[in-house]
């Protein structure tokens, strides 16, 4: 929330953000949470330690037979007393870097009581500009027993794994947490009501991660509508669910909702502030003003705009709303290429334009899709399931779109990313001489379709 004032006084200390007469603006915090985000306490940065511990265990089972002997395998409470410990602080530390900044910090829940008038418990805070950014929530499923079922920030903090454990959804979240579960010891099941799960990422790469999920233990049940949660004496649970007409019943200690999650925009009470939104977030124009007052800027989960819900999209329109509110200027966010990774083992990533929507452009597209597992990259580590489209202008030769499945997934989209930002053609990336043996040395016979 920028420039606000107490009502009958200023806050104590100003924020050396300057607007375009270079005045310093005053500025305030709300959070109801420990300050430092979804991000750092209770999404990417804790999940990707868990998704460390999977992948050396992946490792170390690819490779036995082949040099390596013994077996690894997890201490779920050890990893987690890890995880912790890149927790540990972050709100205190965030906390203090606000003060010092001289912004001032309010911990409780925000909400409109005016068009320019934020509350807080008993404190009212006016503001010449307000910012949204309050992330979003698990959506409602309205289905009985919904009550039950555990958020991915539950998973996170489980102290002891259960035996059993049904992910209802076949998003990220259940994708990856099944494959950190299974590997840790525990026997997983996915539902998802669709045909096929990890909508947005290319289907051909999909199937051959269901293919190598299922290996790995992993239950998916597609079409599977769940209909009710019920707990049992005991302390556990039953799924019910109904798949091709019958009915399907699970039992399990612990059910995770994996099943999409909506603005966390209901206890704004947006009607008094003149904010218009709905279940997609804050309705904004493209510069990410509200469309209905004109004080209110939102970014992030919370905002209704075409950037999907990733953590840098929230840091890019985080930043183009603070230069819009700072300059009344109507910068827009660029989302010409956002790459975003499932951390499974292996990983899927994806940047650009997939094969689908290359052609739905009428575009002349040259598609390049490799089973990259036999390549020296992947075979020195025995690593099976592998698998590369990359997307080109047959025209121009321009990086479209690239599309990638195996260990290495989550670095290499970094370098198609930065090839479609700039425009870059297959013969570009070819004409760069890479670190032999790496990874990134394989980008040339990616974009030049070559096995």
């Amino acid at each position: 929330m920028a420039a606000p004032q107490k009502e009958g006084k200023p806050l104590r200390r100003g924020f050396p953000f300057c607007s375009r007469n270079k005045t310093p603006w005053k500025v305030a915090l709300v959070e109801n949470r420990p300050l430092g985000g979804t991000c750092a306490l209770r999404g990417c940065d804790p999940k990707k330690v868990l998704a460390g511990a999977a992948e050396l265990v992946d490792w170390n089972r690819r490779m036995k037979g082949k040099g390596v002997t013994g077996d690894a395998s997890i201490s779920w409470p050890e990893l987690m007393a890890f995880k912790n410990g890149f927790i540990e602080g972050v709100p205190e530390s965030r906390e203090k870097e606000f003060r010092e900044a001289g912004i001032e910090v309010w911990k409780g829940t925000a909400r409109f009581a005016s068009e320019d008038i934020i509350e807080v418990g008993e404190a009212r805070l006016k503001g010449s500009r307000i910012l949204l950014a309050t992330g979003a929530r698990p959506a409602s499923l309205g289905i009985e027993g919904e009550e039950l079922l555990a958020t991915s920030d539950e998973f996170l903090e489980l102290e002891e794994l259960p035996e059993e454990i049904v992910f209802i959804g076949g998003g990220y979240i259940s994708f990856e947490f099944a494959h950190m579960a299974a590997r840790a010891g525990a026997k997983v099941h996915i539902l998802h009501r669709g045909k096929r799960p990890l909508a947005g990422f290319d289907p051909d790469l999909v199937d051959r991660l269901v293919q190598a999920t299922e290996a790995l233990g992993v239950d998916i049940h597609l079409g599977a509508a769940v209909q009710s949660i019920a707990a049992e004496p005991g302390g556990g649970l039953t799924v019910q669910a109904e798949k091709d007409g019958k009915l399907l019943r699970l039992a399990c200690r612990l059910a995770v909702h994996g099943a999409g999650r909506v603005a966390n925009v209901d206890g704004l009470d947006l009607p008094k502030g003149s904010v218009e939104g709905g279940s997609a977030g804050i309705k904004v124009h493209s510069w990410l003003q509200s469309v209905s007052n004109p004080r209110v800027y939102a970014a992030g989960d919370c905002a209704d705009t075409q950037g999907p819900p990733l953590t840098p999209i929230s840091s890019v329109e985080s930043a183009a709303a603070a230069r819009n509110m700072l300059q009344g200027s109507r910068q827009e966010p660029n989302y010409s290429e956002v790459p975003t990774v499932v951390f499974t083992v292996p990983k899927l990533a994806s940047v650009g334009l997939s094969e689908k929507q290359a052609l739905e452009r009428g575009l002349n597209v040259a598609v390049n899709k490799l089973d990259a597992a036999s390549w020296y990259t992947y075979k020195r580590t025995n690593e099976q399931a592998v698998m590369m489209k990359v997307i080109l202008d047959a025209d121009s030769d321009q990086v479209l779109g690239a599309h990638l499945l195996g260990s290495t997934a989550d670095e290499l989209v970094n370098h198609f990313a930065a090839a479609i930002r700039f425009g870059l053609t297959g013969k570009d990336i070819s004409s760069v001489l890479f670190a032999y043996p790496s990874a990134a040395s394989d980008l040339t016979y990616l974009v030049q379709g070559k096995e």
